[in-house]
């Protein structure tokens, strides 16, 4: 069954770190460009940072310098490192292949920024 499940999500105070995980069972990971998308409430889904299928990163204008994004693909896992955490960065994470093939979304992991 094709599936992916998001975690690492939380509250964390402004300032604060979290790491999310993305892990995928089905095909194509690896040859996947793969992305991490959040929905904050009240708007669209958005892609926030993808990921090459060989590693190489491109994040938006809003997280630059302060997320990482990192893929296992022998373990079909990606990951979000988030620091210095806002508020404008609550919202759901999702994550997903940023073009081609597209596996189902996932339940997503709540991030909430809040002191």
């Amino acid at each position: 069954q094709v599936q992916v499940v998001e975690s690492g999500g939380g509250l964390v105070q402004p300032g604060g770190s979290l790491r999310l995980s993305c892990a995928v069972s089905g095909p194509f990971f690896s040859t996947l460009e793969m992305g991490w998308y959040r929905q904050a409430p009240g708007k669209e889904r958005e892609l926030v940072a993808r990921i090459s299928r060989n590693g190489s990163p491109t994040y938006t204008d809003t997280i630059q310098g302060r997320f990482t994004i990192a893929r296992d693909n022998a373990k079909k896992t990606m990951y979000l490192q988030m620091n210095a955490l806002k508020p404008d960065d609550t919202g759901v994470y999702y994550c997903n292949s940023w073009s081609g093939f597209r596996y189902p979304w996932g339940q997503g992991t709540q991030v909430t920024v809040s002191s």
